[in-house]
């Protein structure tokens, strides 16, 4: 009896107890130079980024200039969003012999890139239960 009463209370607990809502991030992309390919968005912890496949992900057509593309029910947390312009829709960022990316590329926060990609405090936000709006400016050489 009292193992019920105890599972009865604990029930109840949980029912009241405060959810963690799922967000939604919008990601705003400008300075896409063309119609060219596919918008490949990736919303990624740090254990993911710089990685080709991240949890939350997106892909859109190419279109001139600016684009925007929500990802639903992300969890709370700190992330980095990477996106690139697939132009040969290959699924990867295509780089030159010394591994500089010969495709538009662009990250969360905007970071300068100098001798390689940014690190993931460079481009890190923090995303609540209200979600975010994040804009993304393409690198295009």
């Amino acid at each position: 009896m009292k193992h019920a009463k105890a599972l009865f209370l604990i029930a109840i607990g949980a029912a009241y107890a405060p959810q963690v809502k799922a967000a939604t991030v919008t990601v705003a992309i400008d300075n896409i130079p063309d119609a060219q390919g596919t918008i490949r968005i990736a919303l990624c912890n740090r254990g993911e980024f710089l990685k080709p496949a991240c949890h939350y992900h997106v892909r859109l057509p190419s279109v001139p200039q600016h684009a925007e593309a929500k990802l639903n029910d992300v969890s709370p947390g700190t992330y980095a969003v990477q996106v690139f312009q697939d132009r040969d829709n290959n699924d990867k960022l295509k780089r030159n012999f010394f591994g500089i990316p010969q495709e538009p590329l662009g990250f969360s926060r905007n970071p300068k890139m100098r001798f390689g990609p940014p690190s993931f405090d460079d481009a890190d936000l923090a995303i609540g239960p209200a979600g975010a709006t994040i804009a993304v400016q393409l690198i295009t050489k």
